[in-house]
Order: structure tokens, then sequence, then C-alpha cells
């Protein structure tokens, strides 16, 4: 069986290390299979791979969907979403209530939370979680510190919070926090805001609500947070080597239980992997060294799928697959503040270079579909009923933007400064889409495009600080509402200096129209007149060319036979806390 060859049973104390080699904790780790209530099976180390190393595990700093992925499972916010259906369900928060009139949001904490043991802490044992962790960590985030990326959760929303952050970057911070935030009793916090916001509640579910404790910042400060991870999650970061794994235990002290009564998680522990080449990830997924295997190497698709791309061939049929639409989109973005992108006619006519059906065929191998209407995947569509498809995006058109490109001075590509298209590495997509996008835009423009390849944290850096002029992005949902994707080119969160770091609006895109759409849009509360208004936005953006719309990501992802519980969803949300392997091994 299956079970057997990957699940490290332990009957002594030395093999049960070994399955954690080496120089791994095993203190606490649950060393027997056994079955549970419910058919429910226990123990098993789950392994994955991701193809590029996160950035940062500093909850106010999680901006890239590796950092997600982790911390999703050692962290953990008021609420949550549902695994399959990504509905929003109580973690800390056992219960809410929301006034009448939007405006007053009152959380019932859960008690006995406890954070995960660690040294911030008097013996090294975690504190029990109540209402003033939840306050401290919200007032962090309304606090000007140089690694918060995510202060636009709050920003003019909460009461107080837009005026706490820039008193803090004075150096003042206001006594008793943000006014807004409040401590009713140990278990009890009211958040207040300024005027309703209909998506206020997908909000909480980002990382930048992650709830943690002032010991932990106190001991470890921002920087120290990337690899300390003090949360309350099922599972507990044990070993982090860079560029190489991670590995998360099961938290002994989790307060979480399944409908049947049995404790929570049902794993021992999570690996993961960094395995940058796809084959060789491909390769230790057939071996069953890992259990799934997320975005195989594009050039083995029709080796594992059939021709219509729904079904495993005969060699791959050991093994599940899930396929989905998923709430991403990929694209390139154009510096609007430099040469040559500031000008509108020249980001038209790459966006009419490019034949986004050919690049969906070929390079993608069919697994994706193209960008051709605006920016809002349409998987939207069945999850809020968003009409992605009325808004009329690019189509490829060689001719008009060879003359798009002439009338903005540069005929036939002369005169033009030389291009570079930067991507960041991990896997073969980014390559085989950029090289096949260099080549559409020689062919149309008589442009020649340098590629250049860095680590993803790097290209994040560069990007965000203006640094590039025409680079690879994607943005995968933070939470299910249209608003999140229109929010990433909204001109208020665009800062003065080009230097200064813009986390959402890298492009720099700042356009009158646009904003007006969107402000409209957050204080809008009926749903068809808010997504009218989205359906403008996005208009706006096609009529300026802020982007160039590549396509909609479908991702394909296999797991071994043996798993369990872990339903694929349109956000790529993982939660192992209720996975776990089956001996029974029945697909």
């Amino acid at each position: 069986m299956q079970l057997f060859k990957k699940i490290c049973v332990a009957f002594s104390m030395f093999l049960f290390i070994g399955c954690f080699s080496g120089d791994e904790p095993t203190k606490g780790l649950d060393s027997e299979i056994r079955e549970g209530l419910g058919g429910i099976e226990f123990g098993g180390i789950f392994r994955y791979n991701e193809e590029s190393y996160f950035r940062d595990l500093f909850p106010l700093n999680i901006t890239e969907t590796i950092a997600h992925r982790l911390s999703t499972n050692m962290y953990e916010g008021l609420v949550g979403l549902s695994q399959d259906e990504l509905k929003i369900v109580p973690l800390l928060a056992e219960s809410w209530d929301i006034s009448p009139d939007g405006l007053n949001y009152t959380f019932k904490l859960r008690q006995g939370v406890r954070f995960h043991n660690n040294p911030c802490f008097p013996e090294e044992k975690g504190k029990e979680m109540t209402a003033k962790d939840v306050k401290f960590s919200f007032d962090l985030l309304c606090t000007s510190i140089p690694k918060n990326e995510g202060f636009w959760i709050m920003k003019d929303k909460v009461l107080g919070a837009t005026s706490h952050y820039e008193a803090t970057k004075k150096g003042a911070a206001p006594e008793g926090g943000v006014e807004g935030i409040q401590v009713i009793d140990d278990y009890t916090v009211k958040i207040v805001l300024e005027k309703p916001f209909p998506d206020f509640m997908r909000l909480l579910v980002t990382p930048f609500t992650y709830i943690f404790p002032e010991e932990a910042y106190k001991q470890y400060k921002a920087e120290g947070l990337r690899k300390n991870v003090v949360g309350t999650g099922p599972f507990i970061l044990t070993s982090l080597i860079e560029g190489e794994k991670v590995l998360m235990r099961k938290n002994p002290n989790y307060w979480g239980k399944d409908v049947h009564g049995n404790k929570l998680p049902y794993l021992d522990g999570v690996r993961v992997s960094f395995i940058k080449e796809q084959k060789s990830a491909l390769l230790e997924f057939v071996n069953e060294k890992l259990d799934m295997i997320y975005r195989p190497a594009l050039e083995m698709t029709d080796q594992i799928l059939n021709a219509d791309r729904t079904a495993l061939t005969p060699a791959y049929e050991q093994f599940q697959l899930q396929i989905q639409d998923v709430l991403s989109y990929q694209y390139y973005g154009f510096q609007h503040k430099t040469k040559p992108f500031n000008n509108k006619k020249v980001r038209e006519a790459f966006c009419y270079a490019i034949d986004r059906q050919k690049v969906v065929d070929f390079a993608l191998k069919g697994l994706g579909k193209p960008a051709f209407n605006g920016i809002i995947p349409p998987a939207f569509k069945g999850i809020t009923g968003y009409q992605t498809d009325a808004v009329k995006g690019f189509n490829y058109d060689p001719e008009k933007a060879r003359k798009l490109l002439k009338e903005a001075g540069f005929p036939n590509g002369k005169g033009l400064p030389e291009i570079t298209l930067q991507i960041n590495s991990g896997g073969g997509r980014n390559g085989q889409i950029a090289e096949a996008i260099q080549k559409q835009i020689e062919e149309s423009l008589n442009i020649n495009v340098k590629i250049l390849q860095l680590q993803f944290p790097q290209h994040l850096e560069t990007t965000e600080t203006g640094k590039t002029h025409f680079w690879r992005a994607g943005w995968v949902a933070d939470y299910t509402s249209p608003e999140n994707f229109l929010r990433l080119y909204y001109g208020a969160s665009v800062p003065k200096k080009l230097a200064t770091k813009s986390y959402l609006n890298t492009v720099r895109y700042q356009s009158e129209a646009y904003d007006g759409y969107f402000e409209k849009s957050l204080e809008t509360m009926d749903v068809a007149a808010r997504q009218a208004l989205y359906k403008q936005a996005e208009e706006q953006l096609i009529k300026d060319a802020a982007v160039m719309p590549i396509f909609f990501s479908k991702d394909v992802r296999l797991l071994q036979g043996d798993v369990r519980n872990l339903p694929q969803n349109a956000m790529e949300y993982r939660h192992f806390r209720e996975v776990y392997f089956s001996r029974k091994n029945e697909i």
C-alpha cells in the first residue's frame, strides 16, 4: 500500500527522527499511525514542492503566493476560507455580528486558543490568545514600519486607521492605538468602520490580518519574524533551510476538532521542498517522494493528460487529477513613469502585437484562457455573477500595432530604446511564455526584446521600486471579489517618488476616471450597481492600455492515490489541517 511507502511508521525514536531527517526536532510529534472516528486516519508527513523560494513569513509583508500557502497553515486570522467553496468560515472568532448600518463588526473570540510554544514567552510556553493580541496585530497593521505592505486593508476603512498611520510616520503613535479597533473584554473585539464597505469580511481572510503576539514582535522585530513564526495554526515551523526545505510539525495544542470529535490536524507534519526544475519535481512525485505536484512541466502535458485535457493518460491513471479555472491572471507590466512606456501608444502597440490564443494553445498546451476580456478572471462569473465577458479587451492585430508604434514616434521600431523583459525564475512556464511573446513582438513590431530572469524576491524588489520597465506579473485573488484585482491599479496607492516601494500598483498607473469608478464601487452596496462600476473601471484600464493582459490560469494538480480531504479551489488556498492518508487507497 502506498501509505506505508511514504509514511514514517515509527516503532522507535530512531526511525521517526529519520523520516524528518537528522537535525529536525521530533518532540511532540505523533509517531503512531492510528485510526480515528469517522474513518479518519492519523499520521504521516505530507510532502509537496514549490518552484521558487518565499520572500517573507512576517504577516504584514506576505505579498506572494508561496509565503501565503505556507503561512496559512501556521497563522490564523479571525476568519478563514472553506477549502472547497471559498466561503468565509470562523477561525479565531467563533462568531460575529454586523450592525444594520454596516459600520460595527463585533467578534466573539474562541477561548482557550494558545500561541505556539516559543522562546518569546516565559518558560517558552505559548500564552492564550485574547482580544489584546487582535488589537496589537491590527494596530501594527495601521503603523508605518518598513515591512508593512498591508495597510491598504485598513486605510480609509477603519475609523482612525489612516490618522494613526500618518501619526506613526512622524514617530508619534496615538495613545490607545487605532480608534476603531476596540477591546470590549478579553474575548470580544469591535471594529468600527468610517463608512460601509461591502467586502470588509473578505479582507479579513488575507495574511495581513493574521493574529500574532506582541511578545514575538518585541523579540524578533519584523526582520526576525521572516523566519520565526508564532501563530495559533495547526502546524508549527520546525525547520527552515533557505532555498532547500521548510518543515512544519503538528501543533499538539491546536484548538480545532472535526465534526466527529477528532483532534486536528490529522497529519504529523508537512514538508515543503524547493526543486526549481519541474521535470525533476515530477520525477520525485512519480517515485512517491512527493504527495502532490502542482502545475506539472508543460512539456509533459501530452504524456500526462489526454487530448482535451480532461483526464489522465494510462501512464498516470494511478494518480488523482484535479483541474480548476482559478482566480488568477497573468500579465506583463509597463512602468508608466519612465520611457518608453509612459507613452500610451507604445503600450497599445505592445498589447495588440501578441497572439494570446497562440500563447495558450502552444506555450501553455491549452491549460489557460486567453485574456480577451479585461483583467477579471472568468472564474468570478460562477462565484459572484460578475459578467467578465462583457468587457472587450485586446485582440491580435499586428497591423494596428505597427501603426500605433509609428504614431508614437518609433516607425518600424526605430529609435526605441532597448527593451528588457524581466521575469522571475522558477519552473519553465514563465520562460516559455516569455520566449513566445518575445518572438511575437519581434515579428509584429521589429523590436528585439531581451529576457532577464531573476529570483522571485529580487524580481519583486525591482518591480516594486520602479527599477524595471517591462516585466512578467501575475495576481492570485486574496479574497473572492473583483475589487481585489481592480485595487491593483488604484492611483492613490502610487507613491510620489519612483524609488519608494509601490506594492499594489507596481505599474504606477494613475487615472482620475478609473479612480472615480473604483472609489464609487467601494461605497456602493447594491451588487448590480457595484458590478456596473467594476465594468466601467475595467474598460478604462483597457482604454489606457494600463497593462498587457495575457491569460487566465487553469491549474492542474496531481495527488497520490492515498491523499484525502484536499479539494482544489479557485484560489489555490491550501489548508492541511484536515488532510489525511488512507490505507484503503480507494480513489
